[in-house]
């Protein structure tokens, strides 16, 4: 049986914050321990590029609306990777900081 995690609402907020302040952050991670994070990531629509793009083109819906999708569990394959390294470089855990992942470009 699985055992449930306890997570404070100010983590969701400081996550949800993030994301509304940086227009260019996709994902942002919260490490908890080496086995928990916490997720916050903005899907990203498919757009045009700046050619098919028409220069009179009007804001849609869209633009105006923030959806933000939260994940709890344990990390992901690149995540794990992350917490390797954070180990052998010392860092103490939990990780202070929260770990951006920005558009590519």
């Amino acid at each position: 049986m699985k055992q449930r995690v306890k997570v404070s609402p100010k983590l969701f907020a400081d996550l949800a914050k993030v994301l509304m302040n940086d227009p260019t952050a996709v994902r942002v991670t919260k490490y908890l321990s080496d086995k928990l994070t916490i997720k916050a990531t903005r899907p990203v629509y498919r757009r045009r590029n700046k050619h098919q793009r028409k220069k009179s083109a009007k804001r849609t819906m869209r633009d105006d609306v923030l959806t933000i999708r939260f994940t709890v569990g344990p990390p992901n394959y690149l995540e794990r990777r992350f917490i390797k390294d954070c180990k052998r470089a010392g860092e103490p855990f939990p990780v202070r900081k929260i770990r951006y992942q920005h558009l590519k470009k």
